[in-house]
C-alpha cells in the first residue's frame, strides 16, 4: 500500500488553483480600484464642505489647505487667493496613476467672492489612471460635485 498523491493529481490540483486564481485576480483588483474611487469622491466632496465652512466662519480663504481640509492628495499645498487682488487661484486633488505616481484629478479653483469651481482636471490622452477617470466619470461627481459653488458668511468673522 503506497501513501501520498501521484503526479497526476498534484498536477491537478495546480491547474485547479491556476484557474482559480485567474478568476479571482481580476475582481480584487476591480474592487480595489472601486474603493480607491469611493475614497477619492469622499474626499473631494469633504474638502469641498471643508473650504465652504471655512468661508462662511472666516469670509476669506486661508492661504494654506492644511489650515482648510484635512485631505492631504494636494498639488500645490498652499493657495493664495487674498494675494492674488481678488482675482483666483486653483489647486488639483491627485490620484495615483497606473504606475504608481501621482496625476492631477479634480481641480478647485478658488475665488475671492467665495465661489469655487470644481472641475476635472484629468488629461486622458496624457496620463492613464484608472481611479481618477472613475472619479470624473462618475454620476457623483458630474452630477453633485462638479460645477461653480458659492459659499457666504463675509459678515461672519471670529
Amino acid at each position: 500500500m503506497r501513501r501520498g498523491f501521484t503526479m497526476i493529481e498534484l498536477i491537478f490540483v495546480i491547474v485547479i488553483l491556476g484557474i482559480l486564481a485567474a478568476v479571482a485576480i481580476p475582481k480584487l483588483a476591480a474592487t480595489r480600484d472601486d474603493a480607491k474611487i469611493s475614497k477619492g469622491l469622499s474626499e473631494v466632496s469633504t474638502a469641498l464642505n471643508d473650504f465652504g465652512s471655512y468661508y462662511t466662519a472666516r469670509g476669506s480663504f486661508a492661504d494654506n489647505l492644511s489650515d482648510m481640509t484635512n485631505v492631504t492628495n494636494w498639488n500645490p499645498a498652499t493657495i493664495d487667493v487674498n494675494a492674488t487682488g481678488g482675482g483666483n487661484d486653483d489647486t488639483s486633488y491627485q490620484v495615483e496613476d497606473n504606475g504608481g505616481g501621482l496625476v492631477n484629478c479634480v481641480k478647485f479653483t478658488f475665488y475671492s467672492d467665495g465661489n469655487i469651481t470644481v472641475a476635472s482636471d484629468y488629461n486622458s490622452s496624457a496620463s492613464q489612471s484608472n481611479i481618477c477617470s472613475g472619479i470624473v466619470n462618475s454620476s457623483t461627481f458630474t452630477n453633485g460635485l462638479a460645477g461653480t459653488k458659492q459659499f457666504g458668511g463675509k459678515r461672519i468673522k471670529l
